[in-house]
This record gives structure tokens, sequence and C-alpha cells, in this order.
């Protein structure tokens, strides 16, 4: 799959028009080596970690296992849907060509966050007396995760 980038001939003459240009091997590999991509599977470590962590300072605060339960009930309803989104972008299918790859990337997502809801609205059932808040704590800290690993990638090396 060929890689095309901006020219970098920018005059501050002319108009805000860029020109693009397909890379070459040697180009497209060095762009490559400069941004190398963050692994969903580390992300999802990392909120695993995050998650833990979380629910651990939970019970610590409230010593209450039911805060606890909530805030790993919570940590769980965003870990468990990234893990199915990250799994069905690494399919076969969704690599295929860039129109299966961008229309995977919305049926996953789609799919992930079908079941982040269906985690909440079951989470009444399935956690003995629920504190919302805690819950919703976690859920979020957790979900902020993907900024953290974003601060994290590698920089630039200019």
């Amino acid at each position: 799959m060929p890689i095309i980038a901006p020219v970098n001939d920018y005059d501050a003459n002319e108009p805000d028009e860029q020109t693009w240009r397909q890379l070459t091997k040697p180009e497209a590999q060095a762009l490559r080596e400069l941004q190398p991509p963050i692994s969903p599977w580390r992300v999802i470590r990392l909120q695993v970690i995050v998650g833990v962590l979380v629910t651990l300072l939970a019970w610590v605060f409230s010593m209450k296992g039911s805060v606890a339960w909530s805030a790993g009930y919570g940590a769980l309803a965003v870990v468990i849907p990234a893990m199915l989104f990250a799994r069905g972008l690494m399919s076969q299918f969704s690599s295929i060509n860039a129109i299966t790859a961008g229309f995977g990337f919305f049926v996953w997502e789609a799919v992930k966050i079908g079941v982040s809801v269906a985690m909440l609205f079951a989470a009444p059932k399935l956690v003995v007396d629920l504190d919302w808040l805690a819950m919703l704590i976690s859920l979020v800290v957790t979900m902020k995760v993907y900024w953290v690993a974003l601060l994290m990638r590698p920089k630039l090396n200019k």
C-alpha cells in the first residue's frame, strides 16, 4: 500500500494548498520508524493496571467490598469492550483493504459501545449493593488511559 505525504515546499506567499506525492519505499520506511504505531494491546494492559489500582484504592478508602466490586466492574466495562474492539480490528477481514478496514472500524466501534452500554445496564443485577459513583469514577479513569498512552508514545527524532 503506497504512502502519500505532503511535499515540504512551503512558500509563505502562496495560498494554503499542499501538493501530495507518493513516497518511495525508503521514505515510507523512515516515516514508519519516526512514528511507530501504538499497540492496542499495550493500551489495554495499561487500562487493566489502572482498573486494578482504582479498585484497590476504592477498597482502601471505603473498606467496603461492594465499593471495590463496583469500581472493578466499572473498569471491566471499559476493558472488555476494548479487548473486543482490538481483536476485531486485528482480524484478517479488517486488513483486506482500506474499505474493509474502515468498515470494520465502525462495526467494531459500534460493538464496543453496545457492549459497554449493555454492561452498564446489567450492573445493578450483577453487582450486589452497586455503588454507582465508584463504578462511574473507575469507568472514567480507566477510559482516560487512552490519553496517557498517547502521551507515553515514543517521541519523534528530528
